[in-house]
């Protein structure tokens, strides 16, 4: 089975309708400077209200207190850092030792798993890379370099310029652990599109039975990535 996680909730009605989907995993972005970016008071109101096997997920970029961090994390009630910045692996090493995180790996045009394992979280996740941008792009990588990954990575999340049209494609190829979108299933930055979200997660769902055919296709909840 093929978990899904929905990046970018800025709120509730979105939120839900991810939820009534099948997504398995909500993204709640922190970092100030993105146009999806939530105040973490919002994002507790919206985490309150999402039933218990959906797992609500914190997206951090380049923030290094650890406290303040902590702060977000307790306030808002999330239940996974995603560090999507130039964390490296000493610190992402530190910040796992007290959540399970997820880090994020910008691919531009060569990656060598071996270096991966440096990191030691719980789950990683390649995006495409752009220039001074952290996420969110709608860029796409060459999932062959991901399919390589996916060999030696065995929570291995797959992001970058997914969308409706081309995800069973993804899956079908890397065969990751789970897939993640934002600018695929969005109106506009910030706001969704219900009927892309259905799309999305009804293709990726069907793709991963098809790949995995003897898996459960029950969403393992909030006490798994």
């Amino acid at each position: 089975m093929v978990r899904v996680k929905i990046c970018g909730i800025t709120n509730l009605e979105d939120a839900l309708a991810a939820v009534e989907a099948g997504a398995d995993a909500l993204g709640f972005n922190f970092y100030p400077k993105s146009p999806r970016y939530i105040e973490p008071e919002r994002a507790r109101a919206i985490i309150e209200r999402l039933p218990p096997f959906v797992t609500p997920v914190g997206v951090f970029v380049n923030e290094y207190d650890l406290e303040a961090m902590a702060r977000v994390v307790t306030g808002a009630r999330l239940a996974v850092v995603q560090l999507h910045g130039d964390e490296p692996p000493a610190f992402c090493r530190q910040v796992a030792e007290r959540w399970r995180v997820i880090k994020a790996v910008r691919v531009a045009a060569e990656l060598d798993p071996r270096g991966l394992a440096d990191y030691a979280v719980h789950a990683l996740l390649l995006d495409a890379a752009r220039p001074g941008a952290y996420g969110g792009t709608g860029g796409r990588f060459n999932w062959e370099l991901a399919r390589r990954v996916a060999h030696v990575v065995p929570t291995l999340i797959l992001a970058g310029g997914l969308s409706p049209e081309n995800v069973a494609e993804a899956i079908r190829l890397v065969r990751p652990y789970a897939v993640d979108v934002c600018t695929g299933v969005e109106a506009r930055p910030g706001k969704k599109d219900p009927e892309r979200i259905r799309a999305f997660i009804a293709v990726a769902k069907a793709a991963g039975r098809h790949e995995h055919p003897g898996c459960s296709t029950l969403r393992e909840g909030g006490g798994e990535l």
